[in-house]
């Protein structure tokens, strides 16, 4: 174990090294919980167009995505008690019933109609919703992550057990402490392997909170497992009109990225789109389908 913390103490340092800002530090210790949940207050969507189609949908009472792609069609229900807020986005860039910015000005139009999966990578995901088709693309706004950490059980992982979570809680622990120089590092590295020591108590909601991310306890949040339609973002509350759709499970997401749909079915289309690669596969239509009763 102690092999186990000095590795990650040498990962340390050498962050510390190429850290461009001060950070602060705090009197807090790694063994007190701070984490708080925000206020959240779920609205109902409204799907304000009713569009047509041809593709087989389940039975089930629901609010359903078919993306129309030179692929073939991606047909998911989207999770509209989970993450509403998220959903309304969608469907209202998707319908073309919402303003966003580009480099012309303020247009409304459906949104993702010509935009391509910019981004995909075998064994994890498809991801569109760029329209500059690099990745650095949005509608000229973000809008906050709507995620219940607690209905995803990250309150009971603790990040020890939880290695794809180190990243962020490297960035927990450099957050506590003032360091400019290799030299300062040095003085305080008893004090640093300590913080990081009982930092491995803490439960991933607690580190993720830490590093600023922010949950609500009033949705029921789905994991990222496969199959799952949740938002690209670049950090915290940053999220706007890209998302990704996973061909494998990413617990490593869980907490991070807003689940607010699944794929039912197109799991052959989604191979194809990745196989193809980055921006050859073109979406050329959503379409929206209010089953709820």
């Amino acid at each position: 174990m102690k092999q186990f913390f000095l590795l990650h103490i040498k990962t340390l340092a050498l962050a510390f090294l190429f850290l461009s800002q001060t950070v602060f530090c705090s009197d807090q210790t790694f063994k007190k919980i701070t984490y708080e949940p925000v206020t959240y207050t779920p609205a109902k969507v409204n799907v304000k167009r009713v569009d047509q189609t041809t593709v087989k949908l389940p039975e089930k009472a629901a609010i359903y995505a078919v993306i129309q792609t030179t692929q073939g069609d991606l047909v998911l229900e989207l999770y509209d008690e989970a993450a509403p807020k998220t959903v309304q986005n969608f469907i209202d860039l998707a319908q073309g019933e919402k303003e966003f910015r580009t480099e012309k000005g303020t247009e409304k139009r459906p949104f993702y109609d010509g935009l391509k999966f910019h981004r995909v990578i075998e064994n994890f995901m498809a991801q569109g919703g760029c329209p500059r088709g690099d990745g650095t693309g949005g509608p000229g706004f973000q809008f906050e992550d709507e995620i219940n950490g607690k209905a995803l059980g990250l309150d009971k992982l603790k990040i020890k057990d939880a290695p794809a979570y180190q990243a962020q809680l490297q960035r927990a622990v450099l957050s506590e402490f003032n360091i400019k120089s290799r030299q300062e590092f040095e003085e305080k590295r008893t004090e640093v392997e300590k913080a990081y020591q009982e930092a491995m108590e803490l439960p991933v909601l607690e580190v993720l909170y830490r590093v600023g991310y922010r949950f609500n306890e009033v949705v029921p949040s789905k994991k990222a497992t496969r199959g799952a339609l949740a938002m690209a973002n670049s950090g915290p509350n940053t999220n706007g009109s890209q998302f990704f759709i996973n061909q494998v499970d990413t617990p490593h997401l869980d907490g991070i990225h807003t689940v607010f749909g699944f794929l039912i079915t197109g799991y052959d289309v989604l191979d194809r789109i990745i196989e193809k690669g980055n921006l050859q596969t073109t979406i050329r239509k959503v379409l929206i389908i209010d089953k709820r009763q």
